[in-house]
Formats: C-alpha cells, structure tokens, sequence
C-alpha cells in the first residue's frame, strides 16, 4: 500500500474534520464568547473603581463583607473561590465559590457591584472540563491535534496547485532549453 500524499492529504482532512466537528464547535463558540467578554456585562462584569487606588482592607473585613451579601452564599473561607484584588482600581473582586462575584471597595469594603459571573463556566466549556475531568485531556487535547493536521494538510492542499504548476513550467522550460540545444548541435552538424 503506497502513501500518496494528495490524495491521503484530502482523506486525512476530510475524515479529521467529521470525528473532531462537535468539540471544534464547542471550542470555537466558547472562544467566540471569551473573546467580546469584557464588552458583555453578562459574561464578565465589568470592573469597578474604588474610592482610591491601592488597598488597605484586612481580610477578616474582605470575610465580614463576603458573608453580608447573600448572593455569594459564603459563610466560611472556604465558600470563596479567589479573591482578585486590582490596587490599580481601588477595588477587591470576591468570587463565590457558586459563581457569582461580589466587587468592593479596597480601602472601605463599600459593595460596589454584584453579579452573575458566567465567563469562568464558559472557560470551563472552552477546555472541555465543564462536560467530565477527562474530557478535556480525552477528548478536547486530541481534538486540538486533529485540527493541527487538518491545518496542514489544508495548507498542503491549498498550495500543492501551485507547486506543481510551478513544477510543470520548470519541466516545460528544461524540455525547450533541451530542444534548443539538440537543434543547435543539429545545425552545427549540418553546417
């Protein structure tokens, strides 16, 4: 069985791009959304500004003002996924551990914004780990490659037309200069 690289280029591209079309989807729509989600409030709140820049607030009063706000369902440490403190904006981001994110003041503990963050679920559908732990090692990691090869066998089917027109005028050339030649030494001859 000989490998015959344009046509087992086409079979590879054809047949890659059927077993990987679900996950591909699946990763470029989640990706589509991470892209504009600092332009959509709904994906990712936007950031606050506190009421000056750096941070002063100790965390038993970043805990105090986590348990307060009732949509972030904390009563413990434990009950925060991340803090994300922006001394830059004057501002601490509290992330529940069920999603929702609590933006306060760093230096008052003032609340500042609450909402649904979904940008953090959308990472997770854009990886693969949403769906199952091994889907994204199993399924989304393989799928990455696929889409690789089907790069470069669309790359080599897109410019292997080119290559052999190129080819082909080379061969074209070489036969017409061969011509010339052998008409030459026929003249020469004759002469």
């Amino acid at each position: 069985m000989d490998f015959d690289l344009r046509k087992d280029s086409r079979k590879l591209h054809r047949w890659g791009a059927i077993l990987i079309a679900l996950p591909f989807l699946i990763v470029l729509l989640s990706g589509l959304l991470l892209q504009v989600k600092k332009e959509f409030a709904w994906i990712q709140p936007s950031t606050q500004s506190g009421s000056q820049v750096g941070a002063s607030l100790p965390f038993d009063s970043i805990l105090n003002t986590a348990k307060s706000i009732p949509e972030l369902a904390v009563s413990k440490w434990e009950d925060i996924d991340r803090l994300d403190v922006r001394p830059d904006d004057g501002v601490i981001k509290i992330r529940g551990a069920n999603g929702w994110e609590a933006q306060i003041d760093a230096h008052t503990g003032e609340k500042l914004q609450v909402a649904n963050r979904r940008s953090d679920v959308i990472e997770a559908i854009h990886d693969g780990s949403w769906f199952h732990d091994k889907a994204k090692l199993w399924l989304f990691l393989p799928s990455a490659v696929v889409v690789l090869i089907l790069w470069l066998t669309g790359i080599y089917l897109f410019f292997y037309p080119y290559f052999a027109k190129w080819q082909n005028r080379k061969r074209l050339k070489e036969r017409k200069l061969e011509r010339r030649r052998k008409q030459k030494a026929s003249d020469e001859i004759t002469a």
